[in-house]
């Protein structure tokens, strides 16, 4: 493996990543697009290239922006008046990462479609796996597709089966899923309803809350709600359509029963946000357990416990309640560095920590520290971090992952890299450790991992040990 090029990637943490979110009220005194807008600056984590908002307004017209960018950045006050001109009970909305096609704004979510029974606006978390065998099979049927993603392709064969087949939107949703194989998490806005949509092995998160009034929600992850004056109701179940209409009826639909749960097992790691519960599991909890764990399986003695934030601080604490070891703060992260940034020249972009995290010097100095992050991925960010923290004087550097080696890249939602961009591909705890030029190398068994979430097994790990909840078809 050429170090020199795995150690120059800028990027080093799995991207999951979209969050998708929708709001349904009785009445239409409300604001449905400053509720997607409080709902995807909550989901912010989960997709930072683009966003997107569609109101449906009284008139029955869906209305749609979307740009690159951040949340705070495309929804200024203009656009939400322009969203909220017009009076509207209902609204979907999308953050994104290019898990599937390009970065161009033609790509962005949500999509929206024209049928027979009115506009219906569609967001999607995750991806499909037999993307090239329908978009061929629809493009020969006389289908149009303006983007390169499989969410437009999901859209467009509900469509179809509205417009050609003469089914109702539900049905065609059913029809949908007969046709689709992968990961997707969807909400779908019509003319009359909200609908929230589960894949059959629940793979990507999705829930749904209500607020003290008159207002629905679905969203990727719990934490939104708070911020939406709502509570938690439950999860979206495997293989469930949730249908809320606009007197706030909500009807459940299994569509599919046969296949086994396997949720992303990462979402507990590092994709969702602390503050979050998924399927009945807190995140918080389960990450600070993560830690405990750790403990158990690699009892270090050293001076200082320290995290690499923010992806590290909660398994850090928990490493630190179990071993009596003092947990502080030795590197600082620099909050206002964008994904974009540009650097001026090689020289530097092999020094980037110190852009992104600086050691705090005063803290590590002359100790012996154990260093914990959620996972290794490339093992560029963690050699560059040792680095860092040696040269600022510490004397020994331990480092623990949170999650166990990751082998394998997910083609489920998931941008990550390839099997050669990753560290532990090919690679023994051994001679990862000398890579990385750590003293002490350890990583979570998966075992301890699925101790941390409640020994719920029913998680796809793919990423860890190749054993996918769905296989590749293409």
């Amino acid at each position: 493996m050429n170090l020199k090029k795995l150690f120059s990637k800028w990027d080093e943490k799995f991207k999951d990543h979209c969050g998708v979110f929708g709001c349904i009220s009785k009445s239409y005194n409300n604001d449905p697009a400053m509720l997607s807008y409080c709902g995807l600056f909550a989901l912010q984590h989960r997709g930072q290239e683009s966003a997107g908002i569609s109101v449906l307004t009284k008139s029955k017209k869906i209305i749609c922006h979307k740009d690159n960018g951040y949340v705070g950045d495309i929804f200024n006050q203009k656009i939400l008046n322009f969203l909220s001109k017009e009076k509207a009970n209902a609204s979907i909305g999308h953050v994104r990462y290019s898990t599937a096609g390009s970065k161009t704004v033609k790509n962005a979510q949500p999509f929206v479609v024209k049928t027979k029974i009115g506009d219906i606006s569609l967001a999607h978390n995750g991806n499909l796996i037999n993307v090239k065998t329908l978009r061929a099979k629809y493009l020969k049927l006389g289908v149009k597709f303006i983007s390169t993603v499989d969410s437009e392709l999901i859209l467009k064969i509900i469509a179809y089966h509205i417009d050609k087949q003469k089914k109702s939107l539900e049905d065609a949703i059913i029809e949908m899923t007969k046709e689709v194989i992968g990961a997707y998490s969807l909400v779908i806005l019509s003319n009359d309803k909200l609908i929230g949509l589960r894949d059959p092995y629940a793979i990507r998160p999705l829930c749904i809350g209500k607020n003290a009034t008159d207002t629905y929600f679905i969203s990727s992850e719990s934490c939104v709600f708070s911020s939406t004056g709502a509570t938690l109701i439950r999860d979206v179940e495997r293989g469930e359509m949730i249908i809320i209409d606009k007197k706030l009826n909500l009807k459940s639909i299994i569509y599919q029963k046969s296949c086994p749960k396997k949720s992303c097992i990462f979402e507990y790691v590092y994709f969702a946000r602390p503050d979050s519960t998924i399927d009945k599991i807190n995140c918080y909890e389960s990450r600070i357990k993560q830690g405990e764990i750790l403990y158990k399986e690699h009892p270090l003695k050293a001076d200082l416990i320290i995290a690499v934030p923010e992806s590290g601080n909660y398994a850090a604490m928990g490493y630190a309640k179990a071993s009596k070891i003092p947990f502080g703060i030795g590197l600082i992260k620099n909050r206002y560095i964008a994904r974009t940034f540009i650097k001026p020249s090689q020289k530097l972009r092999e020094q980037d920590v110190y852009f992104k995290l600086n050691p705090l010097e005063a803290t590590i100095k002359n100790k012996n520290i154990v260093l914990i992050d959620d996972s290794i991925v490339r093992g560029s960010s963690s050699f560059h971090i040792i680095q860092a923290l040696k040269k600022h004087g510490a004397k020994k550097v331990y480092f623990l992952s949170a999650s166990p080696m990751v082998k394998h890249p997910c083609y489920l939602g998931i941008d990550t890299p390839t099997h050669e961009e990753l560290i532990g591909h090919k690679h023994t705890v051994e001679q990862v450790r000398k890579m990385i030029k750590a003293d002490y190398l350890g990583y979570l068994s998966i075992k301890g991992l699925f101790a941390s979430i409640k020994n719920d097994k029913n998680m796809c790990t793919g990423c860890f040990d190749g054993k996918y909840a769905i296989y590749r078809k293409e």
